[in-house]
């Protein structure tokens, strides 16, 4: 199996779009992705440019034959990232596009049945399968963390009294962490899904022509499983660990497009330069790293 693979989904026309009469021009079959030119001659070579990924999904219109819902995309997506977590690898899920394209919603989703997004169901489903296997022999603990990165500045969102910088370590061993952060025991899904919440109070947000509700910071909700085993023939424990890290970025956007003047500008200046260094980290994890991720972007033409 690929240790990389790239999702796509299309969300529906917001209020905006639709008051402006946009039209979509995205078709997608299959896992091919389809962009139609309108300005292009019907028929043309230019008149459809397709790409092919590994999942496209389809979530504009409920009513079409291969609409998505974020059910589907957690089965596709979550479930795989899950099992890989359990057989002892990190495993991480990125959110990427243009701002206003539907990344927290698919990440987070809402509070309402049938809408959670990837990161409620992957750990409500996480809790599912320990209470299902754990026995005298295996048991298992959960710790979670949750942090933003705003304006090149890390911030604990389950401590947000602390409004300091954290600072990214090196460790010989585990690599690079964050000093100081916040790492939280949890017995249960319902005390994750206080964390979050709380979590998502404190995420720095704001409104733009573009967003009512644009996120101006990076996300980065972890979640560190750890199996602990113990042979009941010679009586050893074995621990075996593994992370899952679920990212909800903040979206590239266009300073004339968005209306950004002053803090708003500042911060979509420092999200586009972080969104530009992070291709380049794909590349590299692509390349060196035995990591198994999906990549999520969230496309919007009108």
């Amino acid at each position: 199996m690929s240790s990389v693979k790239v999702a796509v989904r299309v969300r529906p026309f917001n209020n905006r779009e639709i008051s402006r009469e946009a039209q979509c021009i995205i078709e997608m079959s299959g896992s091919t992705t389809s962009i139609l030119n309108p300005k292009a001659p019907p028929g043309s070579k230019d008149s459809v440019k397709s790409f092919n990924y590994d999942y496209s999904y389809f979530s504009m219109d409920p009513n079409d034959a291969n609409y998505s819902s974020q059910l589907m995309v957690y089965k596709d997506i979550g479930e795989e990232m899950l099992e890989h977590a359990f057989e002892g690898y990190n495993v991480c899920i990125f959110a990427y596009g243009q701002t206003g394209a539907g990344k927290s919603y698919t990440m987070m989703g809402k509070q309402e049945e049938g809408q959670e997004g990837i990161i409620p169901q992957i750990c409500k489903d996480l809790f599912r399968k320990i209470s299902r296997n754990s026995n005298e022999c295996l048991k298992y603990s959960v710790e979670v963390s949750y942090m933003e990165i705003y304006c090149e500045r890390v911030r604990d969102l389950l401590n947000p009294k602390n409004k300091g910088n954290l600072r990214v370590r090196e460790h010989p061993l585990l690599g690079p962490y964050v000093e100081d952060l916040s790492k939280l025991a949890v017995m249960s899904y319902q005390d994750i899904h206080d964390l979050i919440d709380e979590g998502n109070k404190a995420r720095t947000v704001a409104a733009t022509n573009m967003n009512e509700t644009s996120s101006r910071s990076h996300a980065v909700f972890t979640i560190f499983f750890t199996q602990q085993k113990q042979d009941s023939a010679t009586g050893l424990v074995t621990e075996k660990v593994s992370k899952i890290s679920l990212v909800d970025l903040a979206g590239s956007e266009r300073a004339d497009s968005t209306g950004a003047k002053g803090t708003r500008l500042k911060e979509g200046a420092n999200i586009n330069k972080s969104l530009t260094t992070l291709g380049k980290v794909i590349s590299a994890l692509a390349e060196i790293v035995s990591i198994y991720f999906y990549l999520l972007f969230f496309i919007i033409y009108l």
